[in-house]
């Protein structure tokens, strides 16, 4: 396991303890989250890039057109979304 050192203004530090202390977990383990959740976007990222480049503009723009035209039907089919809702504050006597 490595040790890092970081230099940040003291006003900041005061802050990130206090911010681990209502987490109750240590500084070390909020500074690890956040470095997870950031190589992991980066990671992500890295991913969706290089299957960008493999890909097609033109059939990603077909599966998003079928996707689209597969939520019209379904919502066609349900009624649409101007479907009459009960008024779940009415007695049977309302109604």
């Amino acid at each position: 396991m490595a040790t890092l050192t970081i230099r940040i203004p003291d006003d900041k530090a005061e802050r990130l303890k206090h911010m681990a202390a209502l987490r109750e977990i240590s500084v070390n383990k909020l500074i690890d989250e956040w470095a997870t959740m950031a190589l992991a976007e980066f990671d992500t990222r890295a991913s969706f890039m290089a299957r960008k480049a493999r890909g097609s503009a033109k059939r990603g723009l077909e599966l998003i057109a079928a996707m689209n035209h597969r939520e019209a039907e379904s919502i066609s089919a349900s009624g649409g979304f101007h479907e009459k809702k009960q008024n779940p504050y009415k007695t049977s006597e309302e109604e």
